[in-house]
């Protein structure tokens, strides 16, 4: 049974709600549908930056003290309004929607506490667009010892299954932390978080120019990269550590440049975002023949330099160049999993997230 599927996603780059329509029997793709974008504004990313530091005292998944609760709303309704300007645009109704995938918004991911935390309240936003909305994706699989991430290789895997090239293919996605899976066939599906992704770099930027991000690597491009400050961050024991494993988007955020320049500081985090991902390739099963770069940092063309520097003579791409949304993919994502979700199928693996058996997960809200 193929459905109609609407995926959301607000990823830890926090910058706004992806939204994207997919048609899919939570097996194979069988169409793309438009995609869309609400960007938060300052207002509401200043409320995501303070529910990101108080989130580091919680220890239970529904508590929302203090700013958390105001964030919570917030987000709820951020996400209600891209799904009503969303159906509006495209001249869709409620009806047309089988079923919405919210991710929400992480604000803690301590899988080693089996604790993970989205906020958004998807009861109210089931009852504000009037479509059921599967949600709270994660928390399956942590509870049975998995990491919780990353949930996008299925997806990955079925978006290349259409490439019909030779492996092993690796689809990375630069968000706010970088991710990867690791294809070769039909039978090997690996994945793990590999470190920063524009996290480090964002945050960087804002404190020092009031920027939210790099637009296109121009920054970085006028600077020079530290070498030694990535090599000895490179030493930290989560680069060492074989997939799978995943991280909170501040688990870097003690890491400190010092006084220097925008565009060497610019420069150096980029950096580390590329040498990141190329340290994972040693613990793969074989040196992967292409890599296909989706997220924000496909849009960053110094990073894509440094990347294809790095994984040489491995092809580096960005999604947009097979046609893919670069941009929408993990929203497509969530759409994808929200399906496989209805249908009972797995969302994760022992070799993507390292949990004992395939899980699937989600719970869903009616209006």
């Amino acid at each position: 049974m193929i459905l109609t599927t609407l995926g959301l996603m607000s990823g830890t780059s926090l910058d706004g709600v992806d939204v994207a329509l997919l048609e899919t029997d939570g097996r194979q793709i069988k169409a793309f549908g438009p995609t869309g974008y609400r960007p938060y504004g300052a207002t509401e990313r200043g409320l995501l930056r303070q529910a990101l530091v108080e989130a580091v005292n919680l220890t239970a998944r529904e508590a929302r003290p203090g700013v958390l609760r105001e964030a919570e709303r917030v987000v709820t309704w951020a996400h209600a309004e891209a799904v009503a300007a969303f159906l509006a645009q495209h001249r869709l109704t409620a009806e047309h929607i089988d079923i919405v995938g919210f991710h929400g918004q992480t604000v803690l991911h301590r899988p080693e506490r089996r604790l993970t935390v989205q906020i958004g309240d998807a009861p109210a936003l089931a009852k504000a667009i009037h479509i059921p909305v599967m949600h709270d994706f994660r928390a399956a699989d942590v509870e049975a010892g998995g990491q919780g991430a990353p949930l996008v290789p299925v997806y990955h895997r079925a978006l290349a299954q259409s490439l019909q090239r030779e492996g092993p293919i690796v689809v990375a996605n630069i968000g706010g932390v970088s991710n990867i899976t690791y294809i070769d066939g039909d039978s090997t599906l690996i994945a793990c978080d590999t470190g920063p992704g524009n996290a480090l770099l964002d945050d960087f930027m804002f404190r020092h120019l009031g920027q939210t991000f790099d637009q296109d690597g121009r920054m970085a491009a006028q600077g020079t990269a530290d070498e030694a400050w990535v090599t000895e961050a490179l030493k930290l024991p989560f680069f060492a550590a074989r997939p799978p494993k995943s991280l909170d988007r501040n688990d870097f955020a003690a890491l400190r440049l010092g006084d220097v320049a925008p565009a060497d500081g610019a420069a150096t985090l980029t950096a580390f975002t590329a040498a990141a991902l190329a340290r994972i390739v040693p613990l793969l099963p074989k040196v992967p023949a292409s890599w296909i770069i989706c997220g924000g940092g496909a849009r960053n063309l110094t990073m894509m330099r440094m990347l294809r520097e790095h994984l040489a003579p491995a092809t580096v791409e960005a999604a947009d160049a097979l046609g893919w949304s670069a941009d929408a993919i993990e929203a497509q994502a969530f759409g994808f999993l929200a399906a496989r979700g209805m249908k009972g199928l797995p969302l994760s693996y022992p070799t993507t997230t390292g949990v004992s058996m395939p899980m699937t997960g989600g719970v869903i809200a009616r209006p």
